[in-house]
């Protein structure tokens, strides 16, 4: 049964919206008048006929019950969809420097405050955030690094690079792994454009993770502890800046290990970062990384998971205080948790389990409801539950719009 009025309404302003569509290029498309689309999304007048509800939803990407239903409704606010990765995949495809930009250049110092702001939105798990408003900064990005002043290309540069990397880490997420890749790819030739250490730890990290994720996890390793290598002797000179980014490498290189079933040289990565870690003093910068020692003894945890070893998993994480779990942003612990829900799974321990991704979906819901490695958890689990804890693992899978 179709909502109310109002309801639906909303609906298509939100997604009107969340489109960046304005209200008269949105009319346009659906051949309505701009003060008949100011009455659907008012709730003053319903779309009662079915082929206009289609017209509309056809004309926003979504499907017709996303406007009808109430839980379709909730499920597709919640996460990235295939209209945003298509709008983020034409972006990467767009090059400004084979065309004379038709636009000004874009302030440098208003880019840097949108990157800043997506960052926010990455270690707060809000990916629907990211997936609007990216492809309009790797746009302004790309331009900036042609048309910016001398002395503001390396900021242009950073700038360019962090958004390619939102762009590869989000796709990663969502298992989009060779656009994933390519974003990566693009992060990497854009930081070795400026004599910077800074851009390309950071490129490094991307395309090691998106090697990692495409099972190239010796190149992985490899372009990793090349670049710690690289970066060692600017990291002494400016450790405030740079020593959490070297570090944030070496648990890249533990994670690829891991994955690569090297227990030994996983464990050797963690001791590398372990020691960064404890170097570091309250003034270092770790806004972009969120390194230190919380960070470092998660990443032991999502190696051990990694490798099999969920009983030593679980061990480990009973040794981490609390409180430094909970001094992590959103993103960084609802990872944790997804991994303690998969190691008390391997255990057995399906209780255990339910209580973590419960958890998980608490702090950052986006990561439990919209990812497809939580949504593999939630169908193990939906298959091996009985009791209470079925009961809220069929309450998040529908909310996650996991087959029951």
């Amino acid at each position: 049964m179709s909502d109310t009025p109002d309801k639906i309404g909303e609906r298509v302003r939100y997604w009107r919206l969340r489109r960046n569509l304005g209200r008269k290029q949105f009319a346009d498309m659906i051949g309505r008048s701009t003060s008949w689309l100011d009455k659907v999304e008012s709730g003053e007048r319903d779309l009662v006929r079915l082929p206009t509800i289609e017209l509309v939803a056809e004309a926003l990407s979504i499907d017709p019950t996303v406007l009808t239903d109430a839980p379709a409704a909730a499920r597709a606010a919640d996460c990235v969809d295939a209209a945003e990765v298509a709008a983020i995949r034409a972006a990467l495809g767009r090059y400004p420097g084979l065309a004379v930009p038709a636009q000004e250049p874009p302030e440098v110092a208003h880019l840097a405050r949108e990157s800043e702001y997506l960052d926010h939105a990455w270690t707060s798990s809000h990916f629907t955030t990211i997936a609007r408003q990216l492809p309009k900064l790797l746009e302004g990005a790309q331009v900036a690094t042609l048309m910016a002043p001398e002395s503001e290309q390396v900021s242009a540069h950073r700038i360019l690079v962090t958004s390619y990397r939102l762009a590869s880490s989000m796709l990663l997420k969502f298992e989009s792994h060779d656009l994933a890749w390519l974003a990566a790819d693009r992060a990497m030739h854009t930081a070795l454009e400026v004599d910077d250490t800074w851009a390309q730890a950071r490129a490094t990290r991307s395309v090691a993770r998106a090697m990692t994720a495409a099972r190239q996890r010796p190149g992985a390793i490899e372009v990793l502890l090349g670049m710690t290598d690289r970066m060692r002797a600017d990291v002494h000179r400016a450790p405030d800046t740079l020593l959490s980014l070297h570090g944030m490498l070496y648990l890249a290189a533990a994670i690829a290990a891991a994955e690569q079933e090297n227990a030994g040289l996983a464990l050797s990565m963690h001791e590398e970062a372990l020691d960064a870690a404890e170097r570091m003093e309250p003034h270092y910068a770790i806004h972009h990384t969120h390194f230190g020692l919380a960070n470092v003894v998660i990443h032991r945890v999502s190696a051990l998971v990694r490798l099999y070893e969920a009983e030593a998993a679980l061990r480990f994480a009973e040794s981490i205080p609390a409180g430094a779990i909970n001094a992590l942003p959103p993103e960084r612990r609802a990872n944790y948790l997804l991994d303690l829900t998969q190691a008390n799974t391997h255990r057995g321990n399906y209780a255990e389990a339910v209580r973590a991704l419960t958890r998980a979906e608490r702090i950052a819901p986006q990561e439990v409801r919209c990812r497809p490695a939580a949504h593999s958890l939630l169908r193990t689990l939906l298959s091996v539950t009985t009791g209470e804890p079925a009961r809220q693992v069929r309450q998040m899978a529908q909310r996650a719009g996991v087959p029951a």
